[in-house]
């Protein structure tokens, strides 16, 4: 059932084949090439640098889609690692507690509790990924295809936003994942199944609560990760073994990632409060943070309360994602 989903939302945007390929302008000096492009040694002809297609490029046409499972396949690995570190940040970011003390309440708990709610991260993060990686480079296609005179930061900049909306499509998986890790919800919410069935009571809205702030993270973290890592992967010495190119792909996803979750870490605790609920008022961006402000005493660091372990957590996720990612696509 997972990989009929899985291809279901391959088709959501059918590619263009044929990409047109036109120059940067000159004045985007930071993009001196695009992101998916890495800068090949100079040709006989003594024409200067040429750009290829990277891992992860646009040009996705002559072979298939398997933007799509390198990306799923890339975060099922960075879940399974990473999965009992989030549970902890988790923790500091819903009741506001140290880290000591949120270890302390995991391992009080035992290991039967430590993975409970692995299910919806491993179906919606594989599934978002996916999309993020796929769905960006269709669009990317279609775009430059349609519109070729426009530059590449407009194609680039409303690509990636539609790809952060296209993920938002599955965000009732990351709901249950709040819900089942609340532990407010222990003794109500049983698995994963049991979850999906109780917000069926609720309406549809229950089961994209928090869909705002979500929207509001998606777009501009995809337009900064996607339209970086390339640049920060392309400036590190070009080598030809597999563990140089494999430090290269960790160090510029990792330091992306790390970044970006710290940059957006409130919007995800603010996220957080507004999800875990089930039933009652529907709390907007604005509401949800004055609440949280206050109930952190009005101290702005106390909403980064666990963004040191988020930070661990993001080099980690994103390094093995970027990894994973670069490692698969250039051998399917």
């Amino acid at each position: 059932m997972y990989f009929l989903r899985l291809f279901i939302t391959s088709l959501i945007c059918t590619p263009v084949h044929g990409l047109i390929k036109r120059p940067l302008q000159r004045k985007w000096r930071l993009f001196a090439h695009a992101p998916g492009e890495v800068l090949m040694p100079q040709t006989g002809r003594g024409d200067g640098p040429r750009a290829a297609p990277m891992a992860g490029s646009t040009v996705i046409g002559r072979k298939g889609k398997k933007e799509y499972f390198c990306g799923a396949a890339a975060s099922f690995v960075n879940i399974v690692v990473t999965f009992p570190v989030y549970k902890a940040m988790f923790r500091q970011q819903l009741q506001g507690i140290r880290l000591k003390y949120a270890v302390k309440q995991l391992r009080s708990e035992g290991i039967r509790y430590l993975y409970r709610g692995i299910g919806p991260p491993l179906m919606s993060r594989t599934t978002t990924v996916s999309l993020m990686f796929g769905t960006y480079s269709q669009y990317m296609e279609a775009y430059r295809n349609l519109l070729p005179s426009h530059p590449w930061l407009a194609a680039h900049s409303v690509s990636a936003m539609a790809a952060g909306c296209t993920e938002a499509i599955f965000l009732p998986f990351e709901r249950i994942q709040v819900l089942l890790q609340t532990p407010h919800y222990y003794d109500q919410v049983k698995n994963t199944k049991h979850a999906f069935i109780m917000l069926r009571h609720y309406g549809i809205k229950e089961y994209y609560r928090g869909l705002s702030i979500v929207l509001l993270r998606n777009g501009p973290s995809n337009i900064l990760f996607l339209g970086l890592r390339g640049p920060l992967q392309n400036s590190f010495p070009h080598t030809d073994t597999p563990l140089g190119a494999s430090v290269g792909a960790f160090v510029s996803g990792a330091g992306l990632g790390a970044l970006l979750s710290t940059a957006f870490y409130p919007v995800n605790t603010v996220k957080n409060h507004m999800q875990a609920k089930l039933g009652g008022h529907f709390s907007g961006i604005m509401e949800s943070f004055r609440f949280v402000y206050e109930e952190r005493g009005r101290q702005m660091r106390k909403m980064f309360r666990g963004v040191h372990l988020n930070y661990t957590r993001a080099v980690l996720a994103w390094g093995i994602i970027n990894v994973v990612y670069e490692f698969l696509i250039v051998r399917l």
